[in-house]
């Protein structure tokens, strides 16, 4: 691994200009994941490039290696754009690889999306019986609207105040679960940077599909890795160690839900559980969008902070 190759590469800043597309860019390693690139994707890679190589390069001094976190909305384009930004490294001799966070849940998704469900309706639960709301005709009603999974559509509970009661007592229980150490394996994604900040020549990473036995670890040649970009919704989380340089993909949850259903990811994505969940990790993007290094808006601008949380107020 050239160690000045991230340095090099920067000081060479002024002559780069986007490589062609060749369509054989690498995709991150989310098994069955769909990576479709267009224009959108390539001009938002564009315009964080120039942005991200000095700071890539910064990070790089002492090791000749920097991690960068591509984060946002699960709609947003990360996986897109990250493969972007990878195949943009390569391209100025500086060796990358694409790791998906969503490798490193603690359940499978069949499992973590019941997982959620079950904390929303216990909190809901809950939260009716410490409100003193809770009736055998109330828990009548409310097996129904589980079996309709209607629960937690707030047009229901506009004729039932008790529903409203376990709403709100069910988001607050889910907001303590969504993107927690609970929810997804931090410890394990942070020592795979730290063990490659260190200079590991290769490192066994995980992978995740969507059944119990397709979960497996492959062996990864990163001897001439300099960069390894992270994309995962949670990569600017304060749980994850090690990261230099966040990179935020500015989304709203409605714009979430509209790749979500192009990507078939589920058969839920209109469903109000499915945007309360939206709505949640939107609200803990927003909480965290300080430290992030870039922000590009959904039309492809940088942002500053200040500006990014205008724009988000406006719109919510």
């Amino acid at each position: 691994m050239d160690k000045q190759a991230i340095e090099k590469a920067a000081a060479a800043l002024s002559l780069w200009t986007p490589p062609p597309m060749d369509g054989g860019i690498p995709h991150g390693d989310m098994p069955g994941d769909k990576v479709e690139i267009g224009p959108g994707h390539v001009a938002k890679a564009n315009t964080i490039f120039p942005l991200l190589l000095p700071l890539a390069a910064k990070a790089a001094a002492q090791t000749g290696r920097a991690v960068i976190a591509v984060c946002g909305g699960s709609g947003v384009g990360k996986s897109e754009t990250a493969s972007l930004l990878s195949h943009y490294f390569r391209c100025a001799g500086v060796g990358a690889y694409t790791l998906s966070g969503d490798n490193y849940p603690r359940r499978i998704p069949i499992y973590n999306d019941a997982e959620r469900v079950r904390i929303f309706r216990t909190g809901g639960l809950h939260g009716m019986l410490a409100a003193g709301v809770y009736s055998s005709e109330a828990a009548g009603e409310l097996r129904r609207l589980w079996a309709a999974e209607t629960d937690a559509d707030p047009q229901e509970a506009a004729s039932r105040q008790w529903l409203g009661v376990y709403q709100a007592a069910g988001r607050r229980a889910l907001s303590e679960y969504l993107g927690t150490p609970a929810e997804q394996n931090y410890d394990e994604l942070s020592g795979i940077i730290a063990r490659f900040k260190s200079g590991c020549g290769s490192l066994w990473l995980k992978r995740m599909g969507r059944t119990e036995d397709e979960r497996w670890y492959d062996e990864v040649d990163l001897s001439e890795t300099n960069v390894l970009v992270i994309e995962w919704t949670h990569g600017n989380s304060d749980h994850l160690k090690g990261v230099d340089v966040p990179v935020l993909l500015n989304s709203t949850p409605e714009e979430t839900r509209a790749h979500r259903r192009s990507r078939a990811r589920d058969g839920k994505t209109d469903s109000a559980f499915t945007t309360m969940v939206l709505e949640i990790e939107q609200q803990e993007l927003d909480a965290c969008a300080r430290k992030a290094k870039i922000i590009i808006s959904k039309s492809g601008e940088v942002l500053s902070f200040d500006q990014y949380r205008a724009l988000m107020d406006k719109e919510g």
